[in-house]
């Protein structure tokens, strides 16, 4: 595995609402290498889309973001100039595959005028300071494009590109989202519950072309999931989130059979497992708006005791390569 290519180092984010301000991400930290693809997990709520579009640098306006740094390759997303993180990064060097693959495109536009207008801004190929969009390099996209849409199992990708986005399958246009987010020849791929709107079938051949494309091209990925077969199927690491916290980074192997969070076997405890009765974590997920002091999982952790909400906990390695933030944290 090849040097860190993202390392996001103690952000938080909130956002001003109604109801008070949000501390939706606390202090969060991680890596994720060349060629790696990561896992950021947890239930719904706890931050990873957040986090996600915090490194893409898609925040609404009424977020609020406060770090050390995001360092992606040599450059600082935090600081970085907003025209050359635009022009060089977001889209580029850093590309996106939302969860919906029926809202992300526009219907009124075919497949060939969406993927076109996309190359003519973020193709390999532009030059910071070229103007229009030769027709040379047209025909250079439009080959990039039709090689592209051949290996992520597109047929008849000449008449595809003539279709509007209705005429396509959900599978179908999630195969089209993760071509257009490698067009750019990016060196990392934030891919947001890409299957979430498929059905089972289609999800597993979504999630090994992801891999496979990611491997064979070797791009980083970062996908969010609450899904932890998903993970276990084509993740190297896995970091859990919870309720805006990053609390445990493992080797796959590791998460799954050696967890030394709390949290983390309570969340692997409640997997369907045979004729075993289904099995819960009790209490609730906090309001992030009053969100609990200390480790945010304390008030639902059967091990908590005093300290857990007096004080975070820092970031301990209990084994080579196995981060994790708890006062407790014991390997099985």
């Amino acid at each position: 595995m090849g040097p860190d290519l993202l390392a996001v180092r103690d952000v938080s984010v909130s956002f001003s609402t109604e109801s008070g301000t949000a501390f939706v991400l606390d202090e969060v930290s991680l890596t994720l290498r060349r060629g790696e693809i990561m896992g950021l997990v947890g239930e719904s709520g706890c931050g990873k889309t957040t986090l996600a579009r915090t490194i893409l640098g898609a925040l609404p306006p009424n977020a609020r973001v406060r770090g050390t740094a995001v360092m992606f390759e040599d450059r600082d997303l935090l600081t970085i100039d907003p025209g050359e993180a635009a022009d060089e990064i977001r889209g580029r060097a850093i590309t996106f595959v939302p969860q919906d693959p029926y809202s992300a495109f526009n219907p009124l536009f075919t497949v060939g005028d969406q993927i076109f207008e996309l190359l003519r801004w973020k193709s390999p190929d532009r030059q910071p300071l070229e103007a229009g969009y030769s027709r040379a390099r047209r025909q250079t996209d439009r080959d990039r494009a039709l090689t592209l849409l051949r290996l992520v199992q597109l047929p008849d990708p000449e008449r595809l590109l003539k279709k509007y986005p209705h005429e396509l399958s959900g599978g179908q246009r999630q195969r089209l989202m993760i071509a257009m987010a490698l067009l750019p020849e990016p060196r990392l791929v934030i891919a947001d519950e890409p299957t979430t709107a498929l059905d089972v079938t289609i999800q597993a051949q979504i999630l090994m072309l992801l891999r496979k494309l990611a491997v064979e091209r070797r791009v980083s990925v970062l996908l969010t999931t609450h899904d932890l077969g998903t993970a276990w199927e084509i993740c190297d690491r896995v970091t859990v989130m919870y309720a805006g916290q990053a609390m445990e980074t493992a080797p796959i192997d590791a998460f799954f059979h050696a967890p030394a969070l709390p949290y983390t076997q309570l969340l692997l405890d409640s997997l369907p497992s045979g004729e075993a009765p289904l099995r819960g974590i009790p209490g609730d997920v906090p309001n992030l708006v009053a969100a609990p002091a200390g480790c945010r999982f304390h008030p639902r952790c059967p091990r908590a005791t005093q300290i857990c909400g007096a004080a975070r906990p820092l970031s301990t390695q209990p084994r080579p390569g196995h981060w994790v933030r708890c006062h407790h944290g014991l390997l099985r």
